[in-house]
């Protein structure tokens, strides 16, 4: 049966998983790298460690899983999305990459605000508002701030597509992660050639754009030998990592929406049209199914706030667990579920680093609002979890408000693994969840990709129906979505009475 290599270039590492055709995974095998803060709010990376971190990966994979190098048939690429790897004329990387969670650019969105004719009209060409987190902005940055790099720049790619290049010698990308550089008219699916002409960027900076599932290249002679592998082995478009996790969890049509509580939260839904929010709380890509997009929430310290309260303020269930070899978070999800729906009125907000749907408020901080006495520590525990709920929720009712169908609700992350959040998650949304039977995340989805585009099924939508099935749901709770479905408003309304104070705190912090 043939085998397809799924590669996700990670922040923190590069996963490779290899697939049969009928989608049982082989082997996967995971090679971690440094993160780099060279100032306060910047984050880089040297290219060359995913690179060798992809070699690695791949031959653990090949010798783990005892591949033969002629039974693997296609590649599929992933990876963090919006980076910037800038190459010189001789391909060569020329400083190292910003990550999509590099701050530095905020003067540069700004411009290009500016640039575009504001805000509405930037939307308008790219279904965008301009965050530091995308790629336009760090390309302006080198412009601004390294006009000696800048100068040598040629070429700029995105993680995934610089292991591309290594892998095959060709510039190019595909639509979902080219979405995310600001630059792309997501309608039309290609290079927005106004809004290049405004930033006054030359178009040929950039790769060829494909979809999703088409073939991008083949491997040559020379990283054939590098990996272990056959020359010419196909490697297709794949997905920037969200739209590449979608395809793993099987969000390939209409009414299908995932909710993945990781340390960051998603909130991920199909479209068969595009839909463009107009106040630009949410986004709109392209997704990596051919000629359809996604509108996509994201929630920065969703799971995360979870795991900063066990770091914190959790020493004696950690402690525990390590007595009884159980995961602390079974035992933190227990005490939680020993408080009430609502925690009798006590509210948390999970905005730890700020947050991006639906505020794009920097500034916006974490909270414990409505404190008494009665309150202990299974209230606190389980404030956090439904502050983290809520907060998707907020996602997910914009969703709704541009008309998107939410038919089925696929969760996935840590948030998926506990039964208790599973129903949180259900009372909070107010509908049934479900989980699925793979939890293999982007390296999945780009396997299945790669699988569609050479041959063996006639599209990634059906090698998902194949491969992918439900496989237990939890019910709404009626009772706890009444007590949710009252303290949800009040929930959203905390944040707009702070907005003006959180600035205020952080401007304290300024004046140290």
């Amino acid at each position: 049966m043939a085998v397809f290599l799924g590669v996700d270039v990670g922040t923190s590492g590069t996963k490779t998983l290899a697939m049969q055709e009928d989608g049982t995974i082989l082997s996967s095998a995971t090679i971690e790298y440094p993160l780099y803060s060279p100032q306060p709010g910047w984050s880089e990376q040297d290219p060359e460690d995913w690179w060798q971190a992809t070699i690695k990966s791949i031959r653990k994979v090949l010798k783990t899983g005892k591949i033969k190098p002629a039974d693997v048939k296609g590649i599929g690429l992933s990876g963090q999305m919006h980076g910037s790897v800038f190459l010189n004329k001789k391909h060569e990387v020329i400083r190292p990459a910003l990550l999509w969670n590099d701050q530095r650019t905020a003067a540069e969105c700004a411009e290009i605000e500016q640039r575009a004719g504001g805000r509405k009209k930037l939307i308008g060409l790219v279904a965008n508002p301009a965050l530091t987190g995308f790629t336009a902005p760090k390309i302006l940055w080198l412009r601004n701030h390294e006009p000696k790099n800048f100068d040598k720049t040629v070429q700029v790619l995105l993680p995934k597509d610089y292991i591309r290049f290594r892998l095959t010698g060709e510039f190019a990308t595909e639509v979902s992660d080219a979405s995310g550089t600001l630059l792309l008219n997501v309608k039309q699916r290609k290079w927005s050639r106004p809004l290049l002409s405004k930033l006054e960027l030359d178009e040929s900076l950039l790769p060829e754009v494909y979809e999703s599932e088409d073939v991008s290249g083949h491997l040559t002679a020379e990283s054939a030998r590098l990996l272990g592998l056959s020359a010419g082995v196909a490697v297709v478009g794949g997905g920037g990592d969200q739209a590449a996790g979608a395809i793993g969890n099987g969000i390939v049509k209409k009414g299908v929406i995932s909710a993945t509580m990781g340390t960051s939260g998603v909130v991920f839904a199909h479209s068969d049209e595009v839909q463009i929010d107009p106040e630009g709380r949410v986004h709109t890509f392209c997704h990596a199914v051919r000629d359809k997009w996604h509108v996509m929430g994201v929630v920065l310290s969703a799971g995360g706030s979870l795991q900063w309260y066990r770091n914190q303020l959790c020493e004696q269930q950690v402690a525990a667990a390590r007595k009884q070899k159980v995961d602390p978070y079974q035992l933190i999800t227990a005490q939680a579920a020993e408080a009430p729906a609502g925690s009798e009125g006590l509210f948390f907000l999970p905005y730890l680093t700020g947050e991006r749907t639906p505020h794009a408020d920097p500034y916006a901080r974490a909270a414990w609002i409505g404190l008494s006495l009665r309150h202990g520590r299974s209230h606190l525990s389980r404030a956090v979890i439904e502050g983290a709920t809520y907060a998707m929720r907020d996602s997910l009712e914009i969703i709704k408000e541009l008309n998107i169908p939410v038919k089925e609700i696929r969760l996935s992350g840590g948030g998926a693994r506990s039964p208790f959040w599973r129903q949180v998650q259900a009372d909070i949304y107010g509908q049934k969840v479900v989980t699925i039977n793979a939890e293999e995340g982007p390296a999945y989805g780009v396997a299945l990709l790669a699988a569609a585009g050479t041959g063996a099924y006639k599209d990634v939508v059906e090698a998902c129906s194949a491969t992918i099935r439900v496989v237990e749901s939890t019910s709404v709770n009626s009772k706890d979505k009444k007590v949710y479905n009252r303290s949800f408003p009040l929930y959203q309304k905390l944040y707009s009475s702070l907005k003006p104070d959180f600035q205020q705190i952080c401007g304290l912090l300024d004046e140290r």
